[in-house]
This record gives C-alpha cells, structure tokens and sequence, in this order.
C-alpha cells in the first residue's frame, strides 16, 4: 500500500514537471533581415511614436549618458537588479532581426526571439491587453525611426534560483490574464478608450497598485497605491489621500501640463510619465483617460473653490501675526510662503500646501523629495522651477515645516518617525550623490 501511494506520488510529480515543461517551452522563432521587413505608412510610425512615448519606453530603456533605446536602464526590483534590453534595431545586439510576430510575442506575451521567457519588470501583463494594430505601430516606429546601437546588454542581478527564466512560465500561470482589453458595454466610449490606455500601453497599475510577495500586482486592489523608487504611487481610486477628490478636469490638467491645482505637480517619477509620455497623446485620448481615472477615484465634477477644504486651507493659510510662535510656522513663512500663498483662491502655479497630495498621503517621502530637491524644468509646471533647500535648510527645520504643514495645514494626524525620515532620506540622498 505504501509503495503504490509512492509511485502514485512520484508519477503524479513527473506528469506535473513535464505538463509544465511542455507549457513553458516557447520555439525560437526565425530572424529577419533588415531588408526583409514589410513597410509601413508615416502614419502608422508616427501613431507607433506615439505609443512608445505614451508607454515610456524610451526611459525605461535608456540609461542617463546613453543612447535612445539601446538599454541597460537598471530597474532595482525588490528582488535584485534587471537591465534593460536594448530595444534599438541593431541587428546583433538589439532587437532588429524581429519579425512582427516575434515582436508582438514579446510584449503581449513576455518570450523573446529565441524562446526565453522575459522578466515581468517588462510589463507584457499589460501590454497583453493592447490589439495588434497598436503593437505594429509600435514596431514601425522603433525598426524606422529608432537609431540602431549596437551595445550588449549587461547580465541581470538575480539569485537562484529566481534567474531561471523558465520559472516565469509559472508566475504567468498564476498571475498574468493574457486577453486583450474587452470593451465595457456599461460604460462610455471615453471610458472604454481611457481603460484600454491606463490598463494597455501606459501600465498605470504597473505603479500605483500594490504587489504580493512574488511581485504580481494585487488585482483585488487595483490602483490601491504603492510605494516605487522612494517615492509613494497614490491611490487612484477613492482610497486616494488627497483633501479635495480628483476630477476629470483635475486629471485632464494634470495629465496635460504636469499640474493640477488642487492636487500638486509631476514630480519624481511622474514627471516623465506626463511629460516625456501621457502629453504626447492626442487631446481626446487624454481626455479619456482622465474620465477613466476620474471615475476610478470617485471623484465628482462640483467646483472644489466652494469646498471647506479649500475655504479652510485658505483661511489657515492666511498671516498670522503671530506666526514666530511655532517654528515650523515661521520657516514656513520665511521659505514657502512667498511662492505657496493663496488668499482669495487656489491658483495653479501656487500649489497650496494644505491640501497637496503629497501633504495628505500616508507617508511624508513625496513632500521630503521635494523640500531636499526642489523640482526641476523637466518636471511640474513647463517654465517654473522650485528650489531645493538641501543645502539651505538643516534636517531639522525641514521636520518642523513638515510637521507644521501636516498638522496645522493639512489637520492630518503627524506622521509617526517624521524626523528619522528626514535623516535618512537627507543622508541617503548625499551618499549617492
């Protein structure tokens, strides 16, 4: 009896491995010649340019002193360090002997040309909902406008047995839905386009949804918010911290110029994302994304002038004679006031610090960054900059104006550890340096 409960185990097993050896197996596929790939319209490679800024390829793709494309970017996982392929259409080094098909199969499907399975730092779990058409122009773009560089990519940082690309096979198993966007019946025509874009080629969840221990994003709570380079994804969903709810208007001007009135700037990571990427999309897509989002966090289309949000954030922003009292309050006023000073109503280029996101989320890391680092042109606003007080304003002082607009500002409970935060994000940023 032991024996045959044995064989049945050990036979069971060896099905397993080979039914799941047979599934991770992908064929290489032929290379093509330069010469040999189909041609496409200016059309098609200029909508091709279009999605790749829109999926920020270029800056997930190329590393700071580097060409356009040609990878080694180093995304730092959580699980050790991955490169970036080198996606420029050098024939040897990059990605030129892609067929279509062997390029579609890459990013809906995550398997390179010669049958490896790709690391979900690329995110084909998203790109998997994009139609074919949009992964051609993709294509176009890339293989007729993309300068090839012919430059080895550089081996990924991973411990076994986590390097075992075949291994991937599993987490896609597990975790990866491989259909395409399915139109919502349910909903608009804008909001359809705007999730086939968040979901698709701009992998918002890719960022602002929280993973589980293997890396896999969390479906039960998408757009939750996560944390990423230091820096806190907010939620986009009614969960979102901010004191004044977003609206499609406040995403359409957020998502267009890198500002919102009431929310803050792109700033950190999402500075390119708008930038270098979203705004490169046509106005109507934009606007459909913004209806997406706006739908997703709740938001409603009331004037938020009228809020008591803003009406107290006002009133609490306004001078107080007595302001040398508290010593956040006076560093405030000596070193913000003069930029972040609303009276009468909330005005773009003055983000009111009562009721900014980054005031409001759960975690003092995004409004630190900013105070240490100030934002710089390629950032925020188009034409305005803000001045980092790293070398001007001590740790302490940067606690105290903290403190002062958590509590005083924003009337938010303070932030547990606020001043070991400030230490260490102060130190850890001069050690890079």
């Amino acid at each position: 009896m032991i024996k045959r409960i044995f064989w049945t185990i050990t036979a069971t097993a060896a099905v397993g491995v080979v039914g799941f050896g047979v599934y991770a197996y992908k064929p290489a596929m032929d290379p093509v010649a330069a010469q040999d790939r189909p041609a496409f319209g200016p059309e098609v490679v200029e909508q091709g340019r279009i999605l790749a800024a829109a999926g920020y390829c270029s800056e997930c793709h190329t590393t700071a002193d580097g060409a356009p494309y040609a990878g080694n970017y180093a995304m730092e996982t959580g699980f050790g360090t991955i490169y970036a392929s080198n996606l420029t259409p050098a024939m040897d080094t990059g990605i030129g002997a892609y067929s279509v098909e062997a390029f579609r199969r890459a990013m809906k499907e995550g398997v390179d040309i010669d049958g490896r399975h790709l690391f979900p730092a690329f995110p084909y779990d998203h790109f998997a909902k994009m139609s074919d058409e949009d992964v051609d122009a993709i294509y176009a773009y890339i293989m007729t406008e993309v300068v090839p560089v012919e430059q080895e990519t550089r081996e990924n940082e991973l411990p076994f047995p986590l390097n075992q690309r075949f291994l991937q096979a599993g987490w896609k198993l597990l975790f990866v839905d491989f259909d395409e966007y399915a139109f919502d019946d349910t909903q608009s025509e804008d909001w359809n386009r705007g999730a086939y874009l968040a979901e698709g080629v701009a992998h918002c969840g890719a960022c602002h949804t929280p993973r589980n221990p293997v890396g896999a994003e969390i479906a039960s709570d998408q757009y939750g918010g996560a944390q990423i380079d230091g820096w806190t994804a907010p939620a986009l969903t009614a969960d979102n911290a901010s004191a004044v709810p977003w609206s499609t208007a406040d995403f359409k001007s957020y998502l267009t110029d890198g500002v919102s009135t009431y929310h803050g700037i792109s700033a950190g990571p999402m500075g390119p994302v708008v930038h270098a990427g979203i705004r490169e999309l046509p106005d109507e897509d934009i606007n459909a994304l913004s209806v997406y989002l706006g739908e997703r966090t709740g938001g409603n289309e009331d004037d938020p002038a009228t809020s008591t949000a803003i009406v107290s954030t006002l009133e609490r922003g306004r001078p107080d004679p007595q302001y040398r009292r508290d010593a956040g309050e006076r560093l405030y006023a000596t070193a913000c006031a003069s930029c972040h000073y609303n009276t009468a109503q909330i005005e773009a280029g003055r983000p009111d610090l009562g009721i900014n996101s980054a005031t409001n989320l759960d975690t003092p890391e995004n409004l630190i960054h900013v105070i240490l680092d100030g934002v710089s042109g390629p950032e925020g606003i188009e034409g305005v900059v803000m001045p980092g007080f790293r070398d001007a304003l001590s740790t302490t002082e940067i606690t105290a104006i903290a403190a002062y607009l958590r509590d005083a500002r924003a009337g938010q409970p303070a932030w547990p550890d606020l001043s070991e935060t400030v230490s260490r994000m102060a130190e850890s940023a001069a050690h890079a340096e």
